[in-house]
């Protein structure tokens, strides 16, 4: 069988990473005077790699992130309150095996919403599904799931990923039904599984934005013991970046 049908039938059975790669480890293969075995093994090694490649791509996304953000790229630079210890230490993911939220606390500008994306492309990465949603989409989709009498259906569809990340907690006050199903979010992930939430609002303060104080408790009493808290703090780092490129601007 020559080259051209073995790509044919590569392509057919959709073994795209064999294919891309098949003239380059043919050609080392024979440099090298490879065995069969050792070709086959090249070349399963190559569409084990693409597949994973193209499962990464297909979980960042569906997970609607807005940004391609690492935790390499965090500047310590800035002031923050956050180290680099914290950081490996939210890197491991230990956090998430053990379904712990977690939350980032900090005004506006000093990169929670940065260490949440990071943290949310580094799992997809290792192959586990993430959604992101502004706490006012998903207070929109609750609440319209509510009126097209979907709601439980919605819930469901929402316990399926490994990891929520709801940004921005706190610009405005939940109402009774929204606190509750706010509550019901946090305390139905199953194992393995969680939620990030980023606020600028402090957990102690939370029953200030939760309309009903029972489920206020209920929440506060729930996270206080069980979730990581980062408190992040500091100068807006945009306001600081704009100052940067102010006196760059006058230099010039």
């Amino acid at each position: 069988m020559g080259h051209p049908q073995i790509k044919n039938i590569l392509s057919d059975l959709k073994l795209n990473g064999m294919l891309s790669a098949f003239e380059e480890l043919n050609n080392k293969g024979t440099k090298n005077s490879w065995t069969a075995l050792e070709f086959l093994d090249h070349l399963l090694q190559v569409e084990a790699e693409w597949r994973e490649r193209q499962s990464a791509e297909r979980k960042i996304k569906n997970s609607k992130l807005l940004h391609f953000h690492t935790l390499e790229d965090f500047d310590f630079a800035f002031s923050r309150n956050i180290t680099k210890a914290q950081i490996r230490e939210l890197y491991s993911l230990q956090w998430l095996d053990q379904s712990r939220p977690l939350l980032l606390i900090g005004p506006t500008g000093v990169g929670k919403t940065f260490v949440a994306e990071a943290l949310g492309h580094h799992i997809c990465q290792r192959k586990k599904s993430v959604l992101f949603l502004s706490m006012s989409d998903l207070l929109e989709q609750q609440h319209l799931a509510h009126v097209s009498g979907s709601y439980l259906k919605y819930k469901a569809k929402l316990t399926k990923y490994d990891l929520i990340i709801l940004d921005d907690l706190g610009l405005r006050k939940l109402t009774t039904q929204e606190a509750h199903d706010f509550c019901e979010l946090i305390k139905e992930r199953p194992k393995q599984k969680s939620l990030i939430i980023t606020s600028q609002v402090p957990l102690k303060n939370w029953p200030e934005i939760l309309e009903d104080p029972v489920v206020a408790d209920t929440i506060t009493d729930r996270l206080k013991n069980i979730s990581v808290k980062i408190s992040l703090s500091g100068k807006s780092y945009r306001e600081l970046q704009g100052q940067k490129f102010d006196t760059t601007s006058k230099q010039v």
